[in-house]
């Protein structure tokens, strides 16, 4: 067992299954939380997130595929992407590929939001490119929602996580991202017009 990342909710971890080097997302016991409060919330978190990752797939977007699910241990088990972050990626990628990315990462938002589901943590981190194909991980943050409200913040969030951390290639980025996701979503123009409600809210309230 080779632990990857420890969070605060759960143990990401590779592992073996059925002869295939897997990907374990375990959900950890909280102490502060009553015993049979706790095993529910693990349950119905490990079950949200197994769906979300299955449907997702189903409409076309690229997730690692879930191989087995134990729900007694809240376990995901499912396969392992060996791939490049996209955070790594913009840091070497020229001006062209950036904009095919991105674009491919405007229309799998684009599917999602199109079958009432969004992510909830949609950053570089977590999307990893394999074989020109971007995937989309950790899905323990998303929910199907059909509020429009949820699908501007799910691209709002998106759009700060590039600024944040590639803020010279923004433009870039969120034009083609913008792209992919209008070309794909009969509804995007409703959603953008939303981001653009939200960042108002935001800059009312830090003057505020």
């Amino acid at each position: 067992m080779e632990i990857i990342k420890q969070g605060a909710e759960a143990i990401l971890y590779l592992d073996s299954w059925e002869g295939q080097r897997v990907l374990v997302k375990e959900r950890i016991k909280k102490g502060y939380r009553i015993g049979q409060i706790d095993e529910k919330l693990r349950k119905e978190r490990t079950t949200k997130e197994t769906k979300l990752l299955r449907d997702s797939r189903a409409v076309g977007v690229p997730t690692p595929q879930v191989l087995h699910v134990d729900n007694d241990g809240h376990k995901i088990i499912m396969e392992f992407i060996e791939g490049e972050r996209i955070k790594e990626f913009f840091n070497h990628a020229d001006k062209s590929d950036i904009e095919r990315v991105c674009k491919q990462i405007g229309t799998n938002i684009a599917k999602m939001h199109a079958a009432d589901m969004v992510h909830g943590d949609l950053t570089t981190s977590n999307m990893i490119l394999k074989d020109s194909k971007v995937y989309f991980i950790d899905f323990g943050l998303g929910q199907h929602t059909k509020r429009v409200e949820d699908k501007g913040i799910d691209l709002r969030l998106l759009h700060d996580a590039i600024k944040a951390t590639h803020y010279k290639i923004l433009k870039t980025c969120w034009g083609s991202i913008l792209k992919g996701y209008t070309e794909e979503y009969k509804n995007a123009d409703i959603v953008i017009k939303k981001i653009e409600e939200i960042a108002k809210r935001t800059r009312y309230a830090k003057r505020d």
